[in-house]
């Protein structure tokens, strides 16, 4: 068997497995709450693996990979931040996301965002969901993208055709439905991503000589900024280059896919053990990328290798079909994130824009709907629109977590912002990341230009939060204002 036929066998295999879980899950979904939150009966392991597999995906394996092969040591400044959003969310977010959802009936973060906004609620709720949806579809074209890479590489496909098969399988599996079914075939796949991240980069460890003889090779053959932690910048610019990287962490805080992982948590005790879960599984794969990073760097040099390392250590590395057997679970990490992103907007369309209460019994078919809808506009977009990878997911996640994360960090902090302020401060935060996420792309000159394109992309991911912020610690909620 070689390579192709190994990728095929094993995603018709995994195929089945998803049949399965899908048929094993229908039973599960009576109320809009069970097919959104699995009846907030979750236990610690799927739960943390699940939001594992759904914060990182494809993004870790190929994004975070190609871009520390390509930056060096300085790109490390990105774990702290990604492991933060880590920590905050379940270790501060979660206990009361949790209690209060459950207490009050709530299925989506939109319902959280609008849980203090009076007469208010339904535009706060309309607002957010129509963000998700908008920012959902350059999320899932990401993932798209990613799918395309695999196929390309593999089958010699064009780029349409690859995006094409990819979100039809994608779809596919998307369709079978419900949070259950979404949860444990993502902790399927966070095992699976998991031993990729172990497997691989020991092996291309062991090819480049051991760890000493990586750093050696690199410090004769690359630049001195390369293994430099600050990438011999200037300490204006490193600064802006470190926060920029770091902050990708603070997209975390408003991603309605990661949200409802901790709002379908059984019990606290759930969401403790869960929190050393993804955090643990966290440590294991973003190690294991920096090292497959090195290793790779020290064994192929150059920097054009970008978000194709993976595939190519594992075609040089791995006997055929153990390496078309890597491709595959490159693909299930795609659909990892996908199928998160899809039922997160369908509940966003259904329940937070109210299309559920026009068509009652329902809502299954109507999320359906939307997934279909929302896969065909990702497929526009990921045929034509030029970016990366890392930079279309960073796009949505950073404006995401800005134009939701300061409202929720609010209300954590037991501070209720007046329905305007919520309002205000998801438009500051999603409107200044695009803002700078454009100027950036187009090379626009200027003042405003100079700093999106800073290194890092500091003014895209971390700047939108402070005005936000400001907002909604400044414009409270008078107790008039409650109904």
């Amino acid at each position: 068997m070689d390579a192709n036929a190994a990728v095929l066998a094993t995603l018709v295999a995994y195929k089945l497995v998803l049949i399965g879980v899908g048929v094993w899950a229908a039973r599960l979904n009576r109320t809009e709450t069970d097919f959104y939150l699995g009846g907030r009966a979750m236990g610690p392991w799927v739960a943390g693996l699940s939001y594992a597999a759904s914060t990182s995906s494809a993004w870790v394996l190929l994004g975070v990979s190609g871009f520390i092969y390509a930056e060096g040591l300085s790109a490390l400044w990105m774990t702290p931040g990604i492991l933060g959003g880590y920590a905050v969310m379940w270790g501060w977010f979660g206990r009361r996301l949790r209690e209060e959802s459950a207490a009050e009936g709530q299925v989506t973060l939109g319902d959280f965002l609008a849980a203090r906004a009076g007469s208010a609620a339904a535009a706060v709720r309309s607002a957010a969901a129509l963000l998700v949806l908008f920012c959902f579809i350059f999320y899932i074209a990401a993932q798209f993208g990613a799918a395309a890479l695999a196929f390309e590489g593999q089958f010699g496909l064009g780029r349409a055709e690859s995006v094409l098969i990819g979100a039809a399988v994608i779809l596919l599996y998307s369709l079978l439905g419900g949070f259950w079914a979404v949860s444990v075939t993502d902790t399927i796949q966070a095992g699976m991503m998991a031993l990729i991240a172990v497997m691989l980069p020991a092996l291309a460890l062991i090819a480049a000589g051991g760890p000493g003889e990586v750093f050696q090779t690199l410090a004769s053959n690359e630049p001195s900024a390369y293994l430099s932690v600050t990438g011999e910048r200037g300490a204006f610019i490193f600064i802006g280059f470190a926060l920029g990287i770091a902050g990708i962490g603070l997209g975390t805080l408003g991603q309605p896919q990661l949200f409802s992982r901790l709002m379908a948590l059984k019990d606290d005790r759930a969401r403790k053990t869960g929190f050393a879960v993804a955090l643990g599984w966290g440590l294991i794969v973003f190690t294991g990328m920096v090292t497959l990073a090195l290793s790779g760097r020290a064994l192929l040099g150059g920097a054009e290798m970008g978000e194709g390392l993976l595939y190519v250590l594992a075609a040089d590395l791995l006997p055929a079909v153990l390496a078309g057997i890597v491709i595959a679970a490159v693909l299930s990490a795609v659909m990892s994130t996908v199928d998160s992103l899809l039922i997160a907007t369908s509940a966003a369309v259904s329940h937070d824009l109210g299309v559920a209460r026009r068509f009652a019994g329902r809502e299954v078919l109507i999320s359906r709907i939307v997934m279909t809808v929302l896969c065909a506009m990702a497929v526009v977009m990921a045929l034509s629109v030029p970016a990366t990878i890392f930079d279309r997911v960073l796009f949505s996640w950073s404006a995401l977590g800005a134009a939701f994360g300061p409202v929720v960090v609010a209300r954590i902090m037991r501070v209720e912002p007046a329905a305007g302020a919520i309002l205000t401060a998801m438009a500051l935060g999603f409107g200044l990341s695009a803002l700078f996420f454009l100027l950036r792309s187009l090379g626009a000159d200027g003042p405003l230009g100079y700093l999106a394109a800073l290194p890092g992309s500091p003014f895209e991911r971390v700047f939108p939060w402070i005005p936000a912020l400001i907002v909604v610690f400044t414009w409270r909620r008078q107790s008039s204002d409650a109904s």
